[in-house]
């Protein structure tokens, strides 16, 4: 019998939330049904799953394509794209209703997604949810699913920091390139201009890379990056300073810093050390066999 290959990878799924109101409405629905049916289904081929609360928007962070609600997590064990090459047959399929990609702004807020009619709910199969490349015209942002090396690929700054040294602000993001730019040439930018006027500043403590991998799921995005801070008020100060040094590169999206398009360009969120649900081991609830 043909198996799935062991292929550890760590995904990483960015959460936006399109208004306020639907904050509760979206937590309701990932604690109540998105949890439970994630873990019957990948449960016994993922190692760690788990949610990361959005810290506020810092002045100046939403245009940096900044999302609101979370970072979903997860370590995978095997590539979840090769089980699906195999004989695979969902005995259940997710609970995913259409107005949760309205609420986690992906699709256009047509003004009914404050109820759900169960008389008209329409549920997407969770693969195609995920696949939701939202409308830069419309307003909406695209789904962030990436996947990427376990251990990070590159340390650019803070090797050797410790849980002791004390808490940190993180500031994780994607970056993509446009497509008549190389990754090599991107990449060069990003790090020769971009980089270095973070971690040329005192504010930053952290700083690490790791291109992300597309033949898993084919992201659009190109990187990910990880900048730790001691606060909200350092980034907000280094990023100014980095506004004022950082070259505009000839092939740049804005004329703005940092020259990539929010949320399409470039998209990222504000995190502290800790998960605020690590699933699989606090979730004890209604899990159903596969």
């Amino acid at each position: 019998m043909n198996r799935p290959e062991f292929y550890p990878v760590r995904s990483l799924i960015y959460v936006d939330l399109a208004h306020e109101d639907y904050r509760i409405k979206l937590e309701n629905w990932l604690y109540r049904y998105h949890v439970p049916d994630s873990i019957s289904q990948f449960g016994p081929y993922v190692s760690k799953y788990a949610f990361y609360q959005a810290l506020p928007t810092p002045p100046g962070g939403e245009r940096f394509g900044t999302v609101r609600m979370q970072m979903t997590e997860h370590y995978w064990l095997a590539n979840p794209n090769d089980i699906r090459n195999f004989v695979h047959h969902k005995a259940l399929t997710e609970y995913f209703p259409k107005d949760v990609l309205v609420w986690q702004n992906n699709i256009p807020d047509e003004g009914n997604s404050h109820i759900i009619d169960k008389s008209e709910e329409v549920n997407f199969e969770g693969d195609d949810a995920r696949s939701t490349k939202g409308n830069e015209e419309l307003g909406t942002v695209p789904f962030v699913f990436a996947f990427v090396p376990v251990w990070w690929e590159e340390d650019f700054k803070g090797e050797g920091r410790t849980v002791e040294d004390g808490p940190n602000y993180r500031w994780q993001f994607m970056v993509r390139y446009p497509e008549s730019v190389s990754l090599e040439e991107g990449d060069k930018w990003l790090k020769e201009e971009f980089l270095p006027a973070y971690t040329e500043q005192d504010e930053v403590l952290r700083c690490l890379s790791s291109k992300i991998i597309k033949e898993v799921n084919n992201c659009e995005f190109d990187r990910i990056v990880e900048m730790w801070f001691p606060c909200q008020s350092a980034w907000v100060a280094a990023t100014e300073n980095a506004s004022k040094n950082v070259d505009k590169p000839s092939w740049a999206e804005t004329n703005d810093f940092p020259y990539l398009k929010k949320s399409y360009g470039i998209s990222g969120i504000f995190l502290s050390d800790i998960a605020r649900s690590d699933n699989m081991t606090g979730y004890n609830g209604y899990i159903t066999m596969r």
